[in-house]
């Protein structure tokens, strides 16, 4: 059972790289090559395949990721569940560098992304799906969302339970006048990745969680130049440790058997292809 899973981890290298006997697995999919091949390995008995959104070397930025065929590549090896790591920057000044925020709402500000299976277009396989359109009020699982949160607590990390992630398209930073306009709605976190991962997930009946690491406040959040690349990678690189850490844990925390709402969100609709 090597080349299978129950578990995705979406993030980066450093959450695999130590972990004893990883196997690796290439992937092909009707949509694609995805960002990278999935590192199997296992966390307290649990099968975990990882992938690193950005690809090794990060080469990929957000709007290039083939988020389709990452998706599809998780699900084909077994995975269900799926927790989603992601740096962020804070929206309200409340929300420093360092808070890690589980979010419970999506705001979707990309542009070219194609954010569905469902679009009537043949895959390269030849199949065609039908057009469906997908309720998508809680774009979160509550099962992952309660695993994550638990697991940041019992490490002692004030998690936030809930708020709103806005997802632009990158790779560019907010200007200051969109950050203040995010911010005056009331949003909490602006990262450039949570979208479409979270929508795919759901059309593939996967639970999904997600994250938030803020690494900075965001350029309406703060006087000064605004936000910085090396600004990011700083604060991300001081929090990995914890961070992966608690996501270890969040792991362990999983349900064994899935009983939320995620897994019949295709229930009673005709969607033209089988799913892996």
């Amino acid at each position: 059972m090597s080349d299978h899973a129950e578990i995705g981890v979406i993030g980066g290298s450093g959450f695999y790289s130590f972990l004893e006997d990883v196997t690796e697995v290439d992937v092909d999919t009707p949509y694609g090559r995805p960002s990278d091949s999935l590192f199997l390995g296992e966390i307290a008995g649990r099968r975990v395949a990882f992938l690193p959104r950005h690809g090794r070397g990060h080469h990929l930025p957000p709007n290039r990721i083939n988020y389709r065929a990452n998706m599809w590549a998780l699900r084909s090896v077994g995975v269900r569940q799926v927790l989603a790591p992601c740096a962020v920057g804070g929206l309200q000044p409340k929300y420093g560098p360092g808070t890690l925020l589980v979010p419970d709402q999506l705001v979707d500000r990309t542009k070219s992304r194609t954010q569905t299976f469902f679009d009537g277009c043949p895959r390269e396989d030849g199949a065609v799906p039908e057009v469906v359109h997908l309720g998508f009020a809680d774009p979160y699982c509550e099962a992952g969302r309660n695993a994550a949160l638990a697991a940041a607590r019992a490490h002692g990390w004030e998690a936030v339970d809930g708020g709103t992630l806005v997802v632009i398209e990158g790779p560019r930073f907010s200007t200051r006048a969109e950050s203040r306009w995010h911010a005056a709605q009331g949003w909490e976190v602006v990262g450039m990745t949570g979208h479409p991962e979270a929508v795919l997930a759901r059309e593939l009946e996967l639970c999904y969680a997600s994250m938030t690491l803020v690494t900075d406040l965001d350029a309406g959040a703060e006087a000064g130049d605004g936000v910085s690349q090396e600004e990011v990678m700083r604060v991300f690189s001081e929090n990995v440790e914890r961070l992966r850490r608690v996501l270890f844990d969040a792991v362990k925390e999983l349900p064994a058997e899935r009983n939320c709402l995620c897994t019949a969100a295709l229930a009673g609709l005709e969607t033209g292809i089988l799913l892996p």
